[in-house]
């Protein structure tokens, strides 16, 4: 079985890094892959709009776009509250989903802040928020925030902090939205830093992995920040990561070009 695991400061690197080791396995595929981000807060803009140039080619959405079904950066800076984020963002979503087509089955987003629970629609990341504030003031916990079973529609009822994302009976499709399968939070209290784990059942490495590690790290800086806790590490583990078919010719250019942020 081809697997590797990367680790790199920012997440242009830390993209570069994983297609390059993807390009050296024979079928451009590996299973169990493992991408660490140090800063998954910073990124190369060169790098970023070479890749936005060819998605453009490939008539693929652009980072930000991909980045945005994850954590709406623009809409959270303009918002006072998480309260009101959520309420914002709820509002958008019809709009949101008639306004791209792979937004029709939903957004990670969108099911972070209103889970379809058995008791009505779950914020997910409002209970993980309030968990962690109260854990900063009674005896920090670091790893009580990982229940791969829990229901969040118990938020605010148990220590977990669980940010699931396949709904049982619903997500049935195979090659279908999610691809991300959870998200997990620790919180390291000797430094105050809170660190974000996510599982994808498959990564497309062109087409999606870029805008998602900017996305995961905008949400772990949120969640962080508004539990007044700094931002740490991201790590995102792949049970099956890829190449994207015909968009790796148009793609090894890039890798192969040493950018200002790279060379650091």
């Amino acid at each position: 079985m081809e697997t590797f695991t990367v680790q790199a400061l920012d997440v242009s690197t830390a993209w570069v890094r994983t297609c390059r080791a993807l390009l050296d396995v024979p079928t451009h595929r590996a299973f169990h892959t493992v991408v660490r981000i140090l800063d998954p807060q910073r990124d190369d803009p060169v790098v970023r709009a070479e890749l936005d140039r060819i998605l453009a080619v490939k008539g693929m959405q652009p980072v930000r776009t991909v980045a945005n079904t994850i954590f709406p950066a623009a809409l959270a800076a303009n918002t006072a509250t998480h309260e009101d984020l959520v309420s914002r963002y709820r509002n958008l979503y019809p709009a949101l989903k008639r306004m791209h087509s792979s937004n029709r089955l939903g957004t990670y987003f969108h099911r972070l802040i209103d889970y379809p629970g058995k008791d009505g629609g779950v914020d997910q990341i409002g209970g993980i928020i309030r968990q962690l504030r109260l854990q900063g003031k009674i005896n920090p916990k670091s790893a009580c925030y990982e229940a791969n079973l829990a229901d969040p529609s118990k938020d605010g009822k148990s220590w977990t902090a669980s940010a699931p994302i396949r709904v049982p009976g619903r997500d049935n499709g195979i090659m279908q939205f999610p691809c991300l399968s959870h998200c997990s939070f620790q919180l390291d209290n000797r430094t105050r830093r809170l660190h974000l784990a996510a599982l994808y059942r498959s990564h497309y490495m062109v087409e999606k992995a870029y805008g998602n590690y900017l996305g995961l790290g905008n949400l772990l800086a949120y969640v962080a920040r508004q539990s007044d806790l700094e931002p740490g590490t991201l790590t995102v583990t792949a049970g099956y990561a890829q190449l994207d078919g015909d968009a790796i010719r148009l793609l090894r250019p890039l890798l192969t070009e040493t950018t200002p942020m790279l060379a650091a």
